[in-house]
């Protein structure tokens, strides 16, 4: 594959449009077509350098910081469009919009954005969709195999408000998930410490672990099952995996769960007929940045869960 490469070092300094950011996220849009494992591995060699020092994937960057980005070769970015199936999807998913917002009902099996497997994501076939809208970004995030709820800013002063609110804890996040086992009790509150690893894919591992970052959700019983609860959960933090991780905790993992359920867990509701996570971010809640109004968005849950629910 023909490769392209910015072959000098470049020093920008941080204005008001990108304070807040993620130092991993700031450094997508100023490398665009370069995979996120490559972006990660360049912060953490140490080669990406603010103010002259090193830096974390997770930093957030304030006004004047001065970023060193290094050379990077990059892939040719693609010229090919998003498959039919993505397009389609979402034409069909927006829940709301308005001139600085737009909430969708993310698919499930659907990144929010490309990468090394995948060259396209939510956020870039909304731009593919959208050629006339001139700043879409993510809020942000949801794994690939959750569906439900996500926030797209249309414009800088959106995106920094909501960002705002996620850091404050002022957005309120329902999910609906289905979980292994009878769960007794009407309601569980799991507050377990959460430690996160980052593998050289990008990839993301996450444990219990006394020195991990305090985590709680509150999982609430909606309806029982035969070996299995229906579920919300809200999560009073937000950490990477933090529901599938807690449900795991307290001895109940998400049905379809590959990666924290056990294999004979995962195996048998793939033979019952789930072929992915049932994990839903059914409803957000919080106050509108601009219009300072509350605002509450609901995506009802995908036809595949509910017909499974109909076979339990």
């Amino acid at each position: 594959m023909k490769t392209e490469a910015y072959d000098k070092v470049r020093f920008i300094e941080v204005d008001e449009n990108s304070v807040g950011q993620r130092l991993d996220n700031f450094l997508m849009t100023q490398l665009k077509g370069v995979p996120k494992s490559h972006i990660y591995k360049i912060i953490r060699r140490g080669e990406v350098r603010i103010n002259k020092g090193r830096a974390k994937i997770i930093y957030r960057l304030k006004v004047n910081d001065l970023v060193r980005v290094p050379p990077v070769k990059m892939e040719e970015k693609s010229t090919s469009s998003p498959a039919k199936w993505m397009l389609s999807s979402l034409e069909e998913r927006v829940i709301y919009e308005d001139e600085h917002l737009l909430v969708l009902n993310k698919p499930s099996g659907m990144a929010v954005h490309g990468g090394t497997a995948n060259s396209h994501g939510v956020i870039e076939t909304l731009r593919f969709l959208r050629p006339e809208e001139r700043y879409l970004e993510l809020v942000h995030r949801l794994d690939k195999a959750t569906s439900g709820c996500l926030l797209i800013a249309k414009n800088r002063k959106m995106l920094n408000g909501l960002q705002s609110l996620l850091r404050n804890r002022t957005i309120s996040k329902t999910y609906t998930a289905l979980l292994c086992g009878v769960i007794h009790k009407q309601s569980v509150n799991v507050n377990a410490p959460l430690e996160k690893r980052t593998l050289e894919s990008g990839e993301h591992r996450v444990r219990v672990h006394p020195e991990g970052k305090k985590s709680e959700t509150l999982f609430e019983k909606l309806a029982q099952y035969k070996g299995a609860t229906l579920v919300s959960a809200s999560p009073k933090t937000g950490r990477t995996h933090q529901i599938r991780v807690h449900a795991k905790h307290f001895g109940h993992p998400i049905a379809g769960d590959e990666r924290y359920s056990t294999p004979a867990q995962y195996k048998s509701y793939r033979e019952k007929g789930l072929m992915r996570l049932f994990l839903h971010a059914s409803k957000l809640e919080f106050i509108h940045p601009l219009s300072e109004k509350k605002v509450m968005f609901e995506a009802p849950l995908d036809n595949e869960l509910e017909m499974f629910l109909k076979t339990l």
